[in-house]
């Protein structure tokens, strides 16, 4: 069936390309001389660089059929892979792996860097460090910058 259609498109693509040559055949006959000239050898050089056959060509055909749902899936088979193409994949996910952890590491150091930061500050600021567990203390914290942000710029 598949070699059917690809006849088919074969005879069809030779009808159009027949059906366009005869179209630029036709007004090739008003041109100059020297242009139908050019015409002609790039014609020539066209048909020699013509594609082959289809059935020159390798056509893989499809082993089996996975359906799932209103999906189809073609198999053709082995995958093609061959040991080095398995060994190198083995080698990409194991690089993966490893730049995700070294990304995980990364990160845990800049999240207990600046956690440490943090307590720095706590321990060695003016204030104990109860009072930042004070609801009141937050409240206060908020009034305080809204105040700020409302208040009118002080003129010297």
């Amino acid at each position: 069936m598949n070699s059917l259609h690809l006849q088919h498109a074969n005879v069809l693509q030779n009808r159009y390309g027949l059906r366009v040559a005869a179209r630029l055949s036709a007004g090739a006959s008003e041109l100059p001389h020297d242009i139908s000239e050019r015409l002609r050898a790039t014609r020539e050089r066209a048909i020699a660089q013509r594609k082959q056959p289809v059935a020159a060509a390798r056509v893989r055909t499809a082993s089996t059929i996975f359906r799932q749902g209103q999906t189809a899936t073609l198999g053709f088979g082995e995958d093609g892979l061959g040991p080095w193409g398995r060994l190198t994949s083995a080698a990409l996910v194991v690089a993966l792996a490893a730049g995700l952890i070294a990304i995980d590491i990364v990160q845990g150091d800049d999240r207990a860097s600046e956690v440490a930061e943090v307590d720095a500050a706590l321990l060695t600021d003016d204030l104990p460090p109860a009072a930042y567990a004070d609801p009141g203390f937050l409240q206060f914290l908020k009034t305080a910058g809204s105040e700020r942000a409302s208040a009118p710029p002080v003129s010297q």
